[in-house]
C-alpha cells in the first residue's frame, strides 16, 4: 500500500527537495510518495506522515524556527500530531517543532558560537518511535550536521531521560558517548528527542543527506529512519 508524505516548505527551507527526493525516488520501490506543502496552506491534506525539513526558515530571524512555528499550516500540523500521525523535524524542522510546542526544550547557539558542518555519529536510544523502530537500540550511525543553533537545552532533562524521550545521542565512531563526541554542547549529548506519545521526532543531524551509497562509505545510514516510518505505517494499517 502506498504511503504519502508531506514535506513542508517555508521561505528559507533548503532541505525540502532532498527530503522529497528520498520518498519519491529512493523509496519509490516501496510505494512511498511525497508532495511539497506550502507554509501558507491551512491543511496538510491527505498524508500519512509529515517531514519538517532543514534550512533557515524566514532567515532564522528572532530565533531559529520561531516565525515558522506560527505559519498557517502549523495548526494542521498540530492536529495531525494530536491524532497520532508520524512527524519528523530535521535540523531547522526540529527547531520549529520545539518553538511550536510539539517537542519540549529549545535549540540554542552552539557552544563554540560557530556554524558546524561535518559528519558525526549518533547512538540510537530510548523506546522505538515510528522513525527509529527498525534500528536496534545501541546501534550508532553516521550522519551529517549543518547548524549554528543545535545546542539542546531542557530545564528537566532527567525527566526526559526517565520517560525515554531521548532518541538520538551524539557518540564517537565506536559508539561511546563522550564530551569530545558532542559537537555543539547539547545537554547529555542529546541529538534528538520525541514527544511523550512517541509519534513526533526531532533531531539535528540530517538523515535525508545520508540515504544513498553514492555519498560514500556508510552514506545510506540515515535511510533506516525513513524505512522505519514506512514499516510503522504498514503495521498500523491506518492510511489517511
Amino acid at each position: 500500500m502506498a504511503r504519502h508524505f508531506g514535506v513542508i516548505r517555508f521561505p528559507g527551507s533548503n532541505c525540502d527537495d532532498d527530503a522529497l527526493h528520498i520518498v519519491n525516488t529512493v523509496l519509490a520501490d516501496r510505494g512511498a510518495t511525497g508532495e511539497i506543502l506550502w507554509h501558507k496552506e491551512h491543511s496538510v491534506g491527505q498524508v500519512d506522515g509529515l517531514i519538517v525539513p532543514g534550512g533557515f526558515s524566514y532567515g532564522d530571524y528572532l530565533r531559529a524556527g520561531a516565525i515558522a512555528a506560527h505559519a498557517p499550516i502549523m495548526e494542521s500540523v498540530k492536529a495531525f500530531a494530536k491524532a497520532g500521525g508520524p512527524i519528523i523535524g530535521i535540523c531547522n524542522g526540529f527547531q520549529i517543532l520545539c518553538e511550536a510546542g510539539l517537542l519540549e526544550g529549545a535549540l540554542t547557539r552552539n557552544e563554540s558560537l560557530r556554524f558546524i558542518c561535518k559528519d558525526i555519529y549518533c547512538r540510537i536510544e530510548g523506546r522505538p518511535t515510528p522513525f527509529s523502530k527498525d534500528i536496534p537500540a545501541g546501534r550508532h550511525i553516521r550522519m551529517p550536521i549543518a547548524h549554528a543553533e543545535g545546542c539542546y537545552r531542557h530545564p528537566d532533562v532527567e525527566r526526559l531521560e526517565g520517560e525515554s524521550q531521548i532518541i538520538f545521542r551524539y557518540c564517537d565512531a565506536d559508539g561511546n558517548v563522550t564530551s569530545d563526541a558532542n559537537p555543539n554542547g547539547s545537554i547529555n549529548n542529546i541529538a534528538g528527542i520525541c514527544n511523550a506519545s512517541g509519534n513526533v521526532v526531532g533531531l539535528m543531524p540530517h538523515p535525508e543527506r545520508a540515504c544513498e551509497d553514492v555519498l560514500g562509505k556508510g552514506g545510506s545510514a540515515g535511510l533506516g529512519l525513513f524505512e522505519s516510518a514506512l514499516d510503522s505505517l504498514a503495521n498500523s494499517g491506518a492510511a489517511r
